[in-house]
């Protein structure tokens, strides 16, 4: 069993848990939660008071006039020219 996870990608694993999840009873569920339930939370949680500081510092930069920002038509404008088209 332990051996197939090292031949298997990182795709194919998700999809595999996707899957036994989909049909997995209740129970089961739970159980598979509760082991990445904490982490979960804490991926959600990205306002944490680190963030929330660092961006009301940012902010504080940009309004003092500190840091010269740029303005969300620049920032995409930009992205729109870097970006490489997909092809298919």
């Amino acid at each position: 069993m332990y051996q197939n996870l090292f031949y298997m990608s990182t795709v194919q694993i998700r999809h595999s848990l996707y899957e036994y999840i989909r049909f997995a009873d209740e129970k089961k569920v739970k159980a598979i939660y509760t082991i990445v339930e904490e982490e979960i939370k804490e991926k959600h949680e990205i306002w944490n008071d680190a963030f929330t500081k660092e961006m009301q510092r940012r902010a504080n930069q940009i309004e003092s006039g500190k840091v010269k920002g740029k303005s969300r038509e620049e920032v995409v404008s930009k992205a729109k020219a870097t970006t490489l088209p997909i092809t298919l």
